[in-house]
């Protein structure tokens, strides 16, 4: 069985990994009356937990980012909010219908750099499980994109072998990361041409 393995921020979600998190200090900045730099060196000083490679921590992360900042919890609370509707973005609906129309031609899978909490968010605003299994995050592989060991994961746990499997990521280091384990790999740029890719891939 051939297998589509797609990254999830830039592919399945509608987001731009690249811009969203300094917007988002830019509005906490703002919304705290601190500088960017004064946020950052306040967080930075705080010993929060790496939540991309680990798996329940995010409490802590919070608990400590709110004694950092000298901010009430319901003021955390709301900051924590808007992170996942910055993290998440919007669902690309046709990325996501076309997949949902390869169920019975292609295993379909997940394999996404993440955050502690994610699958949860993911799972609650988009159903990702009722599409994807399995669905690999580094935050509980505690191994990230482009290291060989994430997608090795992801092929066990697909019960694969790397020339049955198309992976699709938005951006070049995790593109070339899949290809080096022997994993043919989409650049990500727009629905049109990643359809396409994907039905080639299929008929191959």
């Amino acid at each position: 069985m051939k297998w589509i393995l797609y990254d999830v921020g830039g592919v399945l979600e509608l987001v731009d990994d690249h811009s969203w998190p300094q917007d988002l200090q830019e509005s906490w900045s703002g919304r705290l009356g601190l500088s960017v730099d004064d946020l950052q060196a306040r967080l930075d000083a705080a010993d929060l937990p790496d939540t991309t490679l680990q798996t329940g921590v995010a409490d802590e992360y919070w608990r400590k980012f709110g004694a950092a900042l000298r901010i009430s919890d319901a003021e955390v609370a709301a900051m924590r909010a808007q992170l996942w509707d910055a993290y998440c973005g919007q669902a690309n609906d046709e990325l996501l219908d076309h997949a949902r129309s390869l169920r019975g031609r292609a295993g379909l899978a997940i394999l996404s750099n993440s955050g502690d909490g994610a699958r949860e968010e993911e799972e609650r605003r988009f159903s990702f499980s009722t599409i994807f299994d399995p669905i690999c995050y580094s935050h509980e592989l505690g191994i990230a994109k482009p290291d060989a060991g994430a997608y090795l994961t992801a092929l066990k746990r697909m019960g694969a072998s790397a020339e049955d499997v198309l992976f699709i990521d938005d951006n070049v280091g995790p593109k070339a990361g899949a290809e080096k384990c022997g994993i043919r790999a989409v650049l990500h740029r727009d629905n049109a041409a990643t359809i396409a890719a994907i039905e080639r891939f299929l008929a191959d």
